[in-house]
Parts: C-alpha cells; structure tokens; sequence
C-alpha cells in the first residue's frame, strides 16, 4: 500500500559537536530525516525518497522501517557516495563546518576514524542546471509513492525541485509543500520561482532566504509573502526562528504571526526541517493553515530540546499534544 505521506530530501552521516550534551559520531542525519521525524511526531508514517551510496549502512535503514518509514524510495547506487556532514556548535548561534580536527583537540577528544579525509560539502550555489549525484531523481519514485496523499520537498538543488513537483503534480498529489535551497533564493531565480510555485499549497522558506529572494525590491516580508501567494502558492510560511513563523493565506488573504513555542533550547539543527514535517502532518489532518502552524512549532520544539534526528521522537507519550493544546490560542491576526 502507498504511504500516506512522502517526503523527499537528503541523507548525511551525521558528526555533530552540539553546544552541550554528548557528540554524536557518524549518525544517520540530513534534512529528510529531521523532516520524517517532525511529521512522526504526530504518529504518521511516511515514505523516504533520497539517495544513498552502496556504503550506507543497512542496519540504519532497518532503523528506519522499525520506525514506521518505508524505505523502497531510497535508492542504493552501487558506488559509494560521500554523505559526511560535520557541525560543530560553539553555542546555540554559532555553527562552524570546517577543520574538524581542531575541534576534536579543542575538546580533548580522539579524532574519529569516520572523518578521515573529510572535505566540508560546497555552499549551496545557484545551479538550475544539474543536480549533485546524492540527490533523487523522478525515476527514483516508487509507483505506490505517486498515489499518496502528500508530499513535503526538503531544501534540495532547483532542478531537482522541479522535475520532482513536476512528477507529483501529475499524479494528482493533493498537498504539495516546498522549503527552498538557500542556493536559488536569489533576485535572479524570481522568474524561475514563478512557474515553480505555482500550484504548490504551501512554500516554506526561512525569512533569510525570502529576504534574500527580495533583495533591492522591498524590505516588507509581508509584501514578500503576498507576492510569493499571487504567484498561484496557496500558503507562504515564514520561519523566523527563535520569533516563530509569519502565515500568510493566499486564498483568505489574512495573516498571522505565531510566536515560538517556549522550548529549553539544545541544538537548533534540524528545527526548520522538523517544522515542515508537523506542519504537513497538521495541514493534512486538519486543512487549517494556522492549525497547521501548530503542529509544526512543536514538532520543532521538541527537535530543537536534544540533538539528533530522532530526538524529536523520544519525547514521552502525549507531551507534543499537550503543546499543541497550549499554543491553540497564541497567534495573532493581523
């Protein structure tokens, strides 16, 4: 049977040094599954659409189906395929993704054999030509994935967003949501953004990247966002970390501002990918944009207390739902 949703996105073999807590040494990460775990919050399976090299390690992916996820949409090349990804947080605001090395020494701990010969991932770049090898292809959708009911897109390279709604779109997915790639969120990439929204029920960028998108032509988010839902998007979301996310509704045209859930702050890596999965999982369940919202506020509540993909998923029993009672009344229309 189809799952009920789908998310497409990106892999990584996780080295994280987060501000506080125990480092995690080559662990499953990347933006699909901190999206996968915030839309699971809410108890909701999900297919997995990536790519991985024939080096991945299969127990994680077992991990993953003990998890409720299938894994059929993750594609194994038979080469291997480089998906380190290194972080160190000096503190909840300052990320460095170079020479790790000399944080390991910092720290007084043993350089892991996993990072040897490392070199950091290239910037996000504005490249709607091709797209890296690591990212999945419509050929790489399993035929029972093209019947589901929704489909969130993680930050991946322009051509690939597009080929991939592109497919989506023709088989009649009724919820579509999109978070950008920094590396297209340029004044240059506008015409290009028009035809790849249009049509999308929900676009998902952070205020930097919309900002970004604007550069010289406003400084208004609100104008930004109503532009962005002329283009025919049904709903622009804006995450504006540790101050929440801004709503705007294409179809009502009413907005809204919802605050961050009050969480005791970790890590911070993973909070907008997990934002976008509960924001899915409550679209879906409820049709309500700001209900909506909610759900993915405390999915990135929950994400944002720990580090690691999964830390989202180990809160105790009816605590994401106690939450979600408690923020029901904390947005404000403007």
């Amino acid at each position: 049977m189809e799952p009920p949703f789908v998310i497409a996105g990106r892999l990584r073999r996780d080295t994280l040094l987060p501000p506080a807590g125990r480092p995690l040494i080559d662990v499953p990460g990347g933006n699909l599954l901190y999206a996968a775990a915030g839309l699971s919050v809410w108890n909701a399976s999900t297919g997995l659409l990536a790519r991985a090299g024939e080096d991945y390690p299969r127990e994680w992916l077992r991990g993953f189906e003990k998890r409720g996820w299938d894994t059929q949409g993750i594609r194994i090349l038979t080469d291997p395929l480089d998906l380190r990804y290194f972080q160190a947080s000096l503190d909840l605001n300052t990320v460095q993704r170079n020479n790790p090395m000399a944080h390991f020494a910092r720290l007084g701990m043993t350089f892991p054999k996993a990072l040897l010969g490392y070199q950091p991932p290239a910037e996000a770049s504005d490249d709607r030509q091709s797209s890296p090898l690591a990212s999945p292809r419509p050929a790489d959708i399993p035929p029972e994935y093209l019947d589901s009911r929704a489909v969130h897109l993680c930050p991946m390279d322009y051509l690939t967003h597009n080929r991939l709604l592109s497919s989506f779109r023709q088989a009649a997915a009724n919820v579509v949501t999109l978070d950008p790639s920094a590396g297209y969120m340029n004044p240059d990439a506008l015409s290009d953004l028009r035809g790849l929204l249009h049509g999308l029920t929900a676009f998902l960028p952070s205020e930097e990247e919309l900002r970004a998108l604007f550069w010289g032509r406003t400084d208004d988010l609100w104008e930004m966002m109503a532009e962005v839902a002329s283009w025919n998007c049904e709903l622009v979301v804006v995450k504006c970390g540790g101050h929440g996310q801004r709503l705007y509704d294409g179809v009502s045209h009413k907005r809204w501002e919802v605050p961050a859930y009050p969480a005791r702050l970790a890590d911070l890596t993973g909070a907008g990918d997990s934002f976008c999965g509960g924001f899915l999982a409550g679209y879906q369940k409820t049709f309500d944009p700001l209900r909506a919202v909610l759900h993915g506020s405390v999915s990135a509540s929950l994400t944002v207390e720990g580090s690691g993909a999964f830390h989202a998923l180990e809160a105790m029993p009816g605590l994401a739902e106690a939450r979600l009672e408690s923020v029901a009344g904390v947005a404000r229309e403007l």
